[in-house]
């Protein structure tokens, strides 16, 4: 398991209709606060803070192909023009486990990236690909 300890970070919130939304400043939009964005902005917020990676190099809910599905990664990092980083998040009550990990799994059919991640915002897991081993901690950019 990857330890992760989130930086404070004064996120902006808005109410519109009896709705929170949060602004992505990956995006630079406004979306809607769910459980699971909660968990992905704060996981962005530590990627760029605490382990450098550039927000310019990153793409959230990307839509990928899988043969004739389309689906969206949470996160993918770019690292040399091409994709290095696939993240997937879940809201906290979802348990991370082979489940949610064979996801990300399958999107890497796709993108053949080297890292492989899923969090929940308090469990957070990863696979380097090259070796197939789990990650004790996340490189930084």
């Amino acid at each position: 398991m990857i330890r992760i300890d989130y930086p404070k970070h004064p996120f902006r919130i808005k109410e519109e209709g009896n709705k929170e939304y949060i602004f992505d400043e990956v995006r630079k939009l406004w979306t809607r606060l769910t459980p699971e964005e909660w968990v992905r902005q704060n996981f962005l917020q530590w990627l760029m803070q605490t382990k450098n990676y550039p927000a310019s190099l990153m793409a959230v809910e990307k839509e990928i192909k899988l043969g004739e599905l389309r689906k969206r990664c949470d996160i993918i990092v770019y690292k040399n023009e091409k994709p290095w980083m696939i993240v997937e998040c879940k809201e906290m009550e979802v348990t991370v486990n082979e489940k949610t990990m064979v996801q990300v799994l399958n999107y890497n059919q796709s993108l053949d990236v080297e890292y492989l991640i899923v969090t929940n915002g308090k469990s957070t897991f990863g696979i380097r690909s090259s070796t197939k081993n789990f990650l004790t901690e996340l490189p930084d950019y």
